[in-house]
């Protein structure tokens, strides 16, 4: 799944560095970023409603493509800068986690766990 296939199943707006056409393999919903750090890999988005620049840092630790902001949630400035440094592309969505990331399993991209390794 792409990224602009991610903004259209969630009716996201683009935050920065969307990169379009980038691929994605796998999600990750979670507000808890040690989750994340322990158990996240091969090019996921991260769905989550944290809000603070560690976000940015452990996507960028992990190699992740794209971040998802849920339920309104509006990344800083200096996040968005940080997040474009790193070029990783920021979402922001209505949905709460649960449906957003339910509407991705539908739409085809698979939690970590199920994709080919």
């Amino acid at each position: 799944m792409t990224i602009r296939e991610i903004k259209e199943l969630l009716n996201a707006e683009v935050c920065c560095c969307e990169n379009p056409d980038v691929d994605i393999l796998s999600a990750c919903g979670s507000d808890m970023m040690s989750d994340v750090l322990a158990y996240v890999k091969h090019q996921a988005v991260l769905l989550t409603g944290l809000v603070n620049a560690q976000v940015i840092r452990t996507a960028e630790m992990m190699d992740m493509r794209c971040i998802v902001f849920v339920r309104s949630k509006k990344p800083t400035a200096d996040m968005l800068d940080l997040a474009c440094s790193c070029g990783i592309a920021v979402l922001s969505t209505t949905k709460r986690m649960y449906e957003a990331c339910g509407i991705l399993y539908a739409g085809g991209l698979k939690g970590n766990g199920e994709i080919n390794e």
